[in-house]
C-alpha cells in the first residue's frame, strides 16, 4: 500500500525525480563533481517537500471543504518550512556548493510541482 494516494502527485514525483538525475548528470559532465551534487541536493529538496505535501494530503480522510482546506494549508505550511530549513543546511554545511546550479535546479523541480494540475486523476464518479 502506497503513502501517497494522489496520482497525479505520483506521477509529478517521478517526474521530478527523474529530471534531478538528469541535471545532476549534466551539471556533473559540464561542470564538475560539486556542480552535479549542487543540483542533485537543489532537485531533492524540492523533490522530498514535494513528497511529504503528497504523503499528508494523502492521509486526509475528511469530507467536509472547511477539513479539506486545513489540511492542505498545513501541507503547504510543512512543505515551505521544510523547504527553508533543507535550503539553510545546504547553504551552512556544503561549503562547495555551486549555487548558481543549486538554485536553478531547485527552481526547475518546483515548477515542474505546477504540472500536477495538468494530470487527469482516474478516480471515476459513482453517480449514475
Amino acid at each position: 500500500m502506497s503513502w501517497i494516494k494522489n496520482r497525479p502527485l505520483k506521477i509529478v514525483l517521478r517526474i521530478q525525480l527523474l529530471v534531478t538525475l538528469i541535471a545532476a548528470s549534466v551539471f556533473w559532465i559540464m561542470t564538475d563533481l560539486h556542480g552535479g551534487i549542487s543540483a542533485l541536493l537543489g532537485g531533492m529538496i524540492s523533490v522530498i517537500t514535494t513528497a511529504a505535501y503528497a504523503v499528508m494530503v494523502s492521509r486526509h480522510s475528511g469530507f467536509t471543504a472547511s477539513a479539506a482546506l486545513r489540511t492542505a494549508l498545513r501541507a503547504e505550511a510543512v512543505k515551505i518550512i521544510l523547504t527553508i530549513g533543507f535550503l539553510w543546511v545546504v547553504f551552512k554545511y556544503y561549503e562547495s556548493v555551486n549555487a548558481f546550479v543549486f538554485i536553478g535546479t531547485f527552481i526547475l523541480i518546483v515548477l515542474i510541482y505546477s504540472f500536477a494540475l495538468l494530470i487527469a486523476d482516474d478516480t471515476k464518479s459513482k453517480i449514475r
